[in-house]
């Protein structure tokens, strides 16, 4: 465990020292995030934040790879690092392109589609699935699954980046819960697989902290999309790194239930932005627009019209996500008839929370959301 800590603390303090030099980046070559009609925020916002967690990320990796623990996911031969980097600098890469001068959704998703199939082809892939015992999948169906899953965690954290400190929140806890199971298969059982999306949920953890404390209302930064597309990027890595290339028949007994939980923590720690990318792609369909095409209909958008002020809704957000994916995590340390329990009382208390906004709080003028160029 120390050693993840050293990695996510290594992550969340050069994140937090360099978010400056991003925003000064960003104001000196213009990558702002203008006042538009659909946003609330009066006055531009430097973007670019992403620059800040790419370091922390790198900082993250760079002293991993001193550390004997983590020697499986630095192997010269076949190592998954060099897999992760590659197709996280074109992430980046991309998302600064946009965050400056704006890039059409087709073109953004192409490079969706490179990058993950860059890291796909380069071993971190779905290997099998947990269906009808273990299904192992064909080189061409991996690589399409893989870019599958990559595209629909970039653009479901794209899509939630719409309030400040909303996204990097959000992939924080989905990110502590991920590791929570990640560590228990790694560390406590003893397969090697897990250590690698162990690390990346641990430098997850790291980057979104480290970031908050520039992201939160009144933000002085925004993620833009070189930061919101390396979150879910990345939490992509972790999810494929662990359940699709960790064999679920070799998980025997106690409470881990192997042929539930690959399948159910995945979509428990990204509950909320899934959500949201599939009612945003529903209701943009059924008025004959683009899936793409922005609109002011999210959830947090729902909340903030209920009255709930920017700081509300972003800490209701979190306690649903931390609510689902804790629930799905605690399958894994406790009977499932107790994890089912918190899952309920959890949900009962957001639930209560939502339908009881506070008036004296409601959302200022200057406390609005923001809408991602894909969400």
């Amino acid at each position: 465990m120390r050693e993840y800590l050293l990695c996510l603390v290594a992550a969340a303090a050069v994140t937090y020292l360099v978010t400056p030099l991003a925003r000064a980046l960003a104001l000196r070559w213009g990558a702002m995030a203008e006042v538009r009609d659909r946003d609330v925020h009066d006055e531009p916002t430097p973007r670019l934040g992403g620059l800040a967690m790419l370091a922390g990320l790198c900082a993250g990796l760079l002293l991993a790879s001193k550390l004997p623990q983590m020697g499986s996911v630095f192997d010269v031969v076949d190592s998954p690092t060099l897999a992760l980097l590659s197709g996280a600098a074109i992430i980046v890469v991309l998302g600064m392109i946009d965050d400056r001068w704006g890039l059409a959704a087709p073109t953004k998703l192409a490079g969706q589609v490179l990058a993950a199939a860059v890291m796909a082809l380069q071993g971190i892939s779905i290997v099998w699935l947990p269906v009808g015992g273990t299904l192992v999948l064909d080189p061409v169906t991996s690589v399409l699954l893989t870019v599958l899953v990559v595209l629909v965690c970039i653009n479901a954290i794209n899509m939630v980046d719409g309030l400040d400190g909303l996204a990097a929140g959000i992939v924080a806890v989905a990110a502590l819960a991920f590791f929570a199971y990640s560590y228990l298969l790694s560390v406590e059982i003893g397969f090697e697989r897990a250590t690698m999306a162990t690390l990346v949920s641990a430098l997850l953890v790291g980057m979104c902290v480290g970031f908050l404390p520039y992201n939160v209302f009144p933000a002085r930064i925004f993620m833009g999309d070189t930061g919101s597309m390396l979150l879910g990027f990345l939490l992509a890595a972790s999810i494929i790194t662990l359940s699709g290339q960790i064999d679920p028949a070799a998980i025997e007994g106690g409470t881990l239930l192997p042929a539930l939980l690959p399948i159910l923590l995945p979509l428990a720690v990204l509950v909320l932005p899934l959500l949201d990318l599939g009612l945003a792609v529903l209701r943009r369909t059924r008025k004959g627009r683009s899936p793409f095409a922005p609109d002011k209909q999210h959830l947090h958008h729902r909340l903030l019209e209920m009255g709930h002020s920017q700081r509300r809704t972003v800490a209701l957000m979190y306690a649903w996500t931390a609510v689902v994916a804790g629930a799905a995590v605690a399958m894994a340390f406790i009977p499932v008839a107790y994890a089912l329990l918190l899952l309920i009382a959890g949900s009962l208390a957001v639930v209560f929370a939502a339908l009881r906004p506070d008036s004296s709080r409601a959302a200022s003028p200057g406390e609005g959301a923001r809408t991602g160029t894909l969400g």
